[in-house]
């Protein structure tokens, strides 16, 4: 009976000294772990706000030469319709029966509610009030 007693003591020693270690486990390992952990979720933000920001400057950055190359675009068109203008005016310049041509043309293609100003030497249409009223 005397080994057994000796063996409930040191089951209850041991047991003692456990519960102690695990006393000691949770009053220190536990802040400790807890401030680990914050730090590493602070690192874990800081990352993401990291990659957040460089999101925005390479999708700014995107914008950017978008609105560039849209600009340049403009120009081109614009350069096209100078050309274009400007090819139509050579031909034109000394056109004269031509224009009277298309005149005309306009003239027999229109409806009869179309009116037309003709320009007299003063430079001013002639009016046709009473022509609607009819």
């Amino acid at each position: 009976m005397k080994r057994n007693g000796n063996t409930e003591a040191f089951t209850v020693v041991s047991l003692f000294f456990a519960g102690l270690l695990l006393l000691a486990v949770l009053l220190f390992g536990v802040p400790t772990y807890k401030v680990w952990a914050a730090g590493k979720t602070g690192e874990a933000e800081l990352k993401r706000a990291e990659q957040n920001k460089q999101i925005k400057v390479e999708e700014a950055k995107a914008q950017m030469d978008s609105a560039k190359l849209l600009a340049e675009a403009e120009i081109e068109r614009a350069k096209g319709v100078a050309e274009a203008n400007r090819i139509i005016g050579e031909s034109l310049e000394n056109s004269e029966a031509y224009l009277r041509y298309l005149w005309v043309q306009t003239l027999s293609e229109g409806t009869n509610r179309q009116i037309i100003y003709i320009p007299t030497e003063a430079q001013l249409p002639l009016l046709e009030a009473n022509r609607l009223s009819q």
